[in-house]
């Protein structure tokens, strides 16, 4: 049996005394510096909670003159000008901080960060860049690469966003694979601009080593193959996209159609496309499909697939092939069967790509959203839009 230590007895009530004096310590350390905030202060944060803007940034505007010498009341107050959009005040008021000869080293780089943020929302990026790039502290390391990575995307600057989104992917742990492999394809179009293809070969090689998942890269290397007329070998990098992400397909369907055309293989080409259709069962793949074999087979044959394609899968989309097939055939009834495509097209409404990420509609495929910049956050097939 374990014997009872008796000191014990005097060492706890010493413990429960010392906790006591701690919390009494925190509490009137708390209570001293809420009271020298002024009540303005207390003001702003009621107005933000509910709101409202406006009255929050002439509150915060009455605390900062009582309070001159609070640095994070001038950063409050800068952060909601940045909101409002009211840039200008922003940086005025910063530069104002950066004036003051006593400031200590930390509190110049804290008044720095917020300049940056300043410029960066004007859109002033080279002034942003320089105040990034000399932030020396290491609590504003990343929160600065990110902001560098940004100005360089928007300026389309793709060597350094290369060089920057791999340092913070080093620093955060957090992977940044999908955007590097989409920055050097960005190169690739611009060398493919000049026609420079084996520079473009080698940035599409690099995009593939960064994410073996870019489609992109596949596509844009079949495109290259395909301008030189080496249409075997542009296939050959079309197909690959089936190992990399399915719903993408459809984005080269009608290259590898017209490729085979080009080789004298269109019924090679449509018999791939349909164990693809046949498999994945995409709309804009049976799109392709449909009318691939409406030209060269004939409206018949066309109407036939549509038939096939409706049983499987109800669409007022594939009704409304079915009906241009029909019009085509012999012997239709021709009113009644536009009667019928109007009523369906005005029923079905428009496809869109929609981001997943912000929302955004868009009529053609981007690779980058036009609206919040997201890298492949639109989706490889459109949606059907109801009205």
């Amino acid at each position: 049996m374990v014997e009872f230590e008796y000191w014990w007895l005097l060492v706890l009530p010493l413990f429960f005394t010392f906790g006591w004096v701690a919390a009494r310590v925190d509490i009137r350390q708390l209570l001293s510096e809420s009271s020298t905030l002024p009540a303005a202060y207390f003001k702003g944060l009621n107005f933000l909670i509910t709101d409202q803007y406006d009255k929050a940034i002439e509150a915060f505007i009455e605390a900062v003159q009582a309070n001159a010498e609070s640095l994070e009341l001038h950063f409050a107050l800068g952060s909601l000008f940045r909101r409002r959009g009211e840039v200008d005040r922003a940086i005025h008021l910063h530069l104002s901080l950066l004036e003051r000869k006593e400031l200590p080293y930390l509190q110049q780089q804290a008044v720095m960060a917020e300049l940056a943020q300043d410029y960066l929302k004007a859109g002033l990026f080279d002034r942003a860049e320089e105040l990034f790039l000399s932030l020396d502290d290491s609590r504003y390391k990343q929160p600065a690469l990110r902001a560098l990575l940004e100005i360089y995307v928007q300026e389309r600057e793709w060597e350094r966003a290369i060089e920057k989104a791999t340092e913070l992917e080093r620093l955060s742990g957090i992977p940044f694979r999908k955007e590097i492999a989409q920055y050097y394809c960005e190169m690739a179009m611009k060398s493919i601009l000049i026609n420079d293809t084996q520079t473009a070969r080698h940035q599409l090689e690099s995009a593939l080593n960064a994410n073996s998942h870019c489609v992109r890269a596949n596509v844009l290397l079949g495109e290259i193959e395909a301008s030189r007329g080496e249409f075997e070998i542009a296939i050959s990098f079309w197909k690959r996209i089936e190992f990399q992400q399915t719903d993408y397909l459809c984005l080269v369907a009608d290259k590898i159609l017209n490729a085979h055309r080009a080789l004298n293989k269109v019924d090679e080409g449509i018999l791939l496309l349909k164990r693809y259709l046949q498999t994945y069962k995409m709309q804009s793949l049976f799109n392709v499909v449909y009318a691939a074999i409406l030209a060269e087979e004939g409206a018949e044959s066309a109407a036939k697939l549509a038939r096939e394609e409706l049983n499987k899968q109800p669409s007022l989309q594939t009704l409304d092939q079915l009906l241009q097939a029909r019009l085509m055939l012999p012997q239709a009834d021709q009113q009644d069967i536009n009667l019928m495509q109007i009523t369906v097209r005005n029923a079905a409404g428009r496809s869109v790509f929609c981001c997943d990420q912000c929302g955004f509609h868009a009529r053609h495929h981007h690779w980058q959203c036009p609206a919040c910049n997201a890298w492949e956050s639109l989706p490889s097939e459109p949606k059907e839009l109801v009205i």
